[in-house]
């Protein structure tokens, strides 16, 4: 009887042991399939891993480069938002050079704030207000060196935030083929944006009608909508940018949050805007689940 006993627990062991392993799989996420050819997603508030596709593949960015172009101006000492800056001719016709720029519609000669234009940059993703901002941030004698001295605090910005596989050739994301990052770093370079409530307000703001100075003293208005389709679809949505170009392809940054929890992430080179969105909201899911 004593050796019977010994026997009855051993041969109960195993089936308790397979019905939790039953139980963990039930609850287990299923890892989401996304269209985008990389992906990474993070817990904000602690810096854990969620999602990883390709997340340390090097890739063309788009405009999600202008988080960079905004950080930079942000980190900036004695950083004056309301300091005007007047709105060039080069600004409006580096717009037509390059015919697939998105724009904020900024008029030679009006007077905009650095604020404003961070919202120009932003929301509508305006390649005139990058421009404008690199010419405003970067020091030198000429328009030239200004741009040159300014995307070379972006790659000292990427260097000091540890991001080994970016790199900057331009201020707004029309590269010259050596404008690259990759999913797990423009995640990392947004959650350090967030940090500044500025960027936050601005990102997670809708549609903006901002009053600015025209050259004759007088005034208009210059209407914005946000370029991000998770903004008033997803719930918590907070952010963050859009990019899409002939190489980028479609990408976005993205966050939101949800009971006190901040999920942030990335999804680059995607099929097609409404694909972009979807992979996003599916990782958000995911990340809220994690």
């Amino acid at each position: 009887m004593a050796a019977g006993a010994v026997t009855v627990p051993a041969q109960a062991a195993p089936a308790q042991s397979s019905v939790a392993g039953a139980a963990t799989a039930k609850t287990a996420v299923a890892v989401p399939s996304i269209t985008a050819k990389g992906g990474f997603v993070m817990n904000n508030g602690t810096g854990k891993t969620l999602y990883t596709k390709a997340a340390d593949t090097r890739r063309s960015t788009g405009s999600t480069t202008k988080i960079m172009t905004a950080r930079v101006v942000l980190a900036q000492p004695n950083l004056n938002l309301d300091a005007k800056v007047t709105v060039q001719k080069a600004y409006s016709d580096y717009i037509v050079a390059n015919n697939y720029a998105s724009s904020a519609r900024l008029i030679v000669g009006d007077k905009v704030t650095v604020r404003q234009l961070l919202y120009g940059l932003m929301l509508p993703s305006g390649c005139d207000a990058a421009y404008a901002l690199a010419d405003k941030f970067g020091t030198g004698s000429t328009r030239a060196a200004r741009v040159k001295s300014f995307i070379g605090k972006m790659n000292a910005t990427a260097k000091s935030l540890g991001l080994k596989n970016t790199h900057f050739d331009s201020f707004d994301g029309i590269g010259r083929g050596n404008n690259y990052s990759t999913p797990r770093d423009l995640t990392k370079l947004a959650s350090s944006a967030m940090k500044y409530s500025t960027f936050r307000t601005i990102v997670k703001t809708k549609s903006t009608k901002q009053k600015v100075t025209t050259k004759n003293g007088g005034y208009r208005y210059m209407e914005w909508k946000n370029t991000n389709p998770l903004l008033g679809s997803y719930s918590g949505a907070t952010g963050v940018k859009t990019g899409s170009g002939p190489e980028s392809k479609y990408c976005l940054v993205f966050s939101a949050t949800r009971n006190g929890k901040t999920v942030i992430g990335t999804v680059l080179t995607s099929t097609s805007a409404t694909s972009r969105a979807s992979d996003a909201k599916k990782l958000l899911d995911y990340g809220f689940k994690k």
